[in-house]
């Protein structure tokens, strides 16, 4: 895993870099007036460019080599971080009107990335060690969620967003050095593929209809679909629900928090030693169980910091065993010359629940379960004594319904066949010549 790792530790310092970024830009739209509001524009431009980009970026990708697609991706956002800070420091700053556009850019280069990157690993390791190469990757997003706010305040503090910009820079020059020195055994730009607009935007649909083909396959992503909804539903709950029961303790959401990105690095390391579970269709419904367990039911029952630190740590160390064995189905059951493509679709369709769930879960909270938690009304009749009727019970009434929910699809998803034993039920396909075996 030479070569993966060497690329690996590039993203590694990448993905910081942009957390830096992301964090530095969330200070300076709130100290300027704009509030929450800000914020969630921020939010949306970096995410609505992945989501709605994704399937249009894996059929580019699948046209060119997976070093291109990868140099593209890190080169976009290096041209865009130096437009930035060519503006910054020849204007004495930034203005909110050219952030949000230049997120938006970067977003538009992060949906290139995710598909760009799992159809590379095949290249870059064994079949026998995609799981620990996808944990691998999965630790990394960790490990920036975790060091970018911690490094970005600090920068922000003693220095500015001017440094801020020049470190990012930094970082996607480095990634991109990583990406040409290491060899990509197998890699080469498709010949003779039709480029016209149509034709792209049909290969597009394409990597949909294929994911969906195989039945196996479709059932799986449909329950990652619901599963993905109903959490992220609860999940958008979680940080209102701290600061609601601790009275606005800061120290209180920022402890949860890290507990979220030490888990999910934790998780990362687990499945790079490991090698995450031999029956995987098992293995991913039984890790749907076990996070809403802990990260959503337990959470919404615990009381304190310590509690919830010790619930959402569970089930954040369980995210990237579950997301690394359904990223090395989909590098071991599709045809490498599909991974840009399903891989898209599978970005597509597992991103998609997640600006839907969140415009959601704030205003049912506000109109509907937290009036009903301090009247008693409602389901509070039955759940009022269980999770009481204090500021926040009603958040933590959508993160116990959203377990259970969880819960419940994931259990649907084991006594389906084609997805209990996809493993079995679906054949692996030949690696391309000259492709890790």
């Amino acid at each position: 895993m030479g070569g993966f790792s060497v690329i690996w530790a590039g993203q590694v310092v990448s993905l910081v870099g942009n957390s830096v970024l992301r964090f530095a830009f969330v200070i300076e739209a709130w100290s300027a007036g704009e509030r929450a509001t800000a914020v969630t524009l921020l939010s949306l431009c970096a995410l609505l460019p992945q989501v709605l980009l994704s399937p249009v970026a894996g059929a580019l990708i699948d046209r060119s080599s997976k070093r291109t697609a990868l140099q593209l991706a890190d080169g976009g956002g290096l041209v865009v971080v130096a437009a930035l800070c060519a503006v910054h420091f020849a204007g004495g700053g930034l203005q909110a009107w050219q952030v949000y556009p230049a997120v938006a850019l970067l977003g538009v280069s992060a949906a290139f990335q995710f598909p760009a990157m799992a159809s590379a690993v095949p290249m870059l390791v064994r079949g026998d060690q995609l799981q620990r190469a996808n944990g691998m990757l999965a630790s990394a997003k960790s490990t920036a969620e975790v060091g970018g706010p911690a490094l970005g305040g600090l920068l922000v503090a003693l220095s500015g967003v001017g440094v801020v910009l020049v470190v990012d820079v930094a970082s996607f020059a480095l990634a991109l050095v990583t990406i040409r020195v290491v060899r990509f055994a197998g890699d080469a730009r498709k010949t003779g593929a039709a480029t016209g607009r149509k034709r792209i935007l049909r290969d597009a649909v394409a990597g949909l209809r294929h994911l969906f083909r195989q039945p196996s396959l479709r059932d799986l992503m449909l329950t990652f679909c619901v599963v993905n909804l109903v959490m992220v539903f609860g999940f958008a709950a979680v940080q209102p629900m701290v600061l609601a029961r601790t009275g606005n303790d800061a120290a209180a959401l920022a402890a949860v928090n890290t507990a979220i990105g030490v888990g999910g690095v934790a998780g990362g390391l687990l499945m790079a030693t490991w090698g995450g579970p031999r029956d995987r269709g098992r293995g991913m419904m039984l890790g749907i169980i076990g996070m809403c367990l802990t990260s959503q039911v337990a959470m919404a029952l615990a009381d304190g910091v310590v509690g919830w630190c010790a619930a959402i740590f569970a089930g954040a160390l369980l995210m990237p065993v579950i997301n690394g064995a359904m990223h090395s189905l989909v590098q071991t059951k599709v045809e490498p010359e599909w991974h840009g493509r399903v891989f898209g679709a599978v970005m597509f369709l597992s991103q998609l629940s997640v600006p839907i769930a969140t415009g959601v879960s704030g205003p049912l909270a506000d109109t509907v379960f937290e009036p009903q938690a301090s009247a008693g009304t409602g389901l509070f009749a039955v759940l009022g004594p269980v999770l009481g009727d204090g500021p926040g019970s009603g958040m933590a009434a959508m993160l116990l319904i959203a377990g259970l929910l969880g819960i419940a699809v994931a259990l649907w998803g084991l006594a389906r066949r084609s997805v209990r034993d996809i493993d079995v039920l679906l054949p692996d396909v030949k690696p391309d010549k000259g492709e890790k075996e």
